[in-house]
């Protein structure tokens, strides 16, 4: 937290710029090893056959890379559209009520006050109240709240709410986090698919009944391609693992910036602290956003046990920081505040 805190907002947007273009490369990365090991584990396996059955094409680690770089692109550059939609959110562009005239107006002073264009503001009908934001950058930011945020929340509450999640956009940190997003749900797909592959009934691999006989059968499998084989499959088991972890610990460390960003953007932090233990003591988890999207969110909306504790379990598994502490230190900036406007005063 110190690092992150002491960068300036340069440093910040072009820390996410470079995480992000580490991300997408490490991403390509992991398919072509999926690709060219599979390759590889193949043609040390034919190695012994005569020349007509080796694998001397590797045609698999081509295929996976093009796969990768080609899925990298459609995440990065759809992944905001498919977060929102994957909530169900619903756009407002003409306000109907007055919670939703209220909302467009929060937004747009929270803009004003972020120095950002306004992003475009959306709805996601769930009574748990959450927020989140996404997008690419500042000018194609996309800023949502749940009914029950709009319900629950007081017009500064709401206000604190809204400043945090400009503060994400101002430092680029929806780029980060969306891409992120994108990419876990695309290692999803591609396990699933995997494992239907390779442990499907008669599919003749792992699990199936077929490539057991001949010399190229698993009998003359030396150690070597045996362990190759169990470390492939353990990634493809490991890579979603991996990915939503690495997606807890991005969002961790930028959730207690984003609060200070909002209580600078409203200088108001105990708005920003009520608003949250508000949402920390609502009952049930948010049903709309699911496990790819929920480091997006101010709050975690798959439930709070994890956030509530500190420790290696919730650093590990938690989606957020412990939100007793974000509220303490809000709640410490607000009265120091308070206790300089009064010696002030005096």
């Amino acid at each position: 937290m110190t690092d992150e805190a002491s960068l300036t907002l340069f440093q910040q947007q072009e820390a996410n710029r470079r995480r992000t273009t580490l991300l997408v490369v490490g991403f390509v990365l992991f398919f072509a090893w999926l690709g060219f090991g599979g390759d590889f584990i193949y043609w040390l396996a034919t190695a012994h056959e005569p020349p007509a059955a080796r694998h001397t094409v590797w045609w698999f680690g081509m295929a996976a890379t093009a796969l990768g770089v080609l899925l990298a692109w459609y995440a990065y550059s759809t992944g905001p559209e498919k977060v929102l939609w994957a909530t169900g959110a619903e756009e407002v562009t003409d306000p109907a009520t007055d919670q939703q005239r209220q909302l467009v107006n929060v937004v747009e002073e929270m803009a004003i006050a972020a120095g950002v264009p306004r992003p475009r503001i959306w709805i996601v009908s769930d009574p748990d109240p959450n927020a989140f934001a996404t997008g690419l950058d500042p000018r194609h930011a996309h800023v949502a709240v749940t009914q029950g945020l709009l319900d629950l929340c007081s017009r500064d509450e709401l206000q604190a709410v809204i400043a945090h999640e400009l503060g994400h956009v101002k430092n680029l940190d929806v780029r980060l986090m969306t891409t992120l997003a994108a990419l876990v749900g695309a290692v999803l797909l591609m396990r699933d698919g995997a494992t239907r592959i390779f442990f499907s009934p008669g599919s003749g691999r792992i699990g199936g009944s077929g490539g057991g006989g001949g010399r190229g059968g698993r009998k003359n499998l030396g150690p070597l391609v045996a362990v190759l084989l169990v470390v492939w499959i353990v990634s493809w088991i490991l890579a979603p693992i991996i990915s939503q972890l690495l997606a807890l610990a991005v969002s961790r460390k930028r959730e207690y910036l984003a609060d200070a960003m909002g209580a600078q953007f409203t200088r108001n932090p105990l708005a920003l602290a009520s608003a949250l233990q508000k949402i920390e003591s609502a009952d049930a988890p948010t049903t709309h956003i699911k496990q790819g999207a929920a480091h997006l969110c101010i709050a975690d909306p798959l439930g709070r046990r994890l956030t509530s504790h500190e420790g290696f379990l919730a650093d590990l598994l938690a989606t957020h920081p412990p939100m007793a502490k974000r509220i303490t230190i809000l709640r410490g900036m607000g009265y120091a505040a308070l206790k300089k406007e009064g010696g002030s005063a005096a």
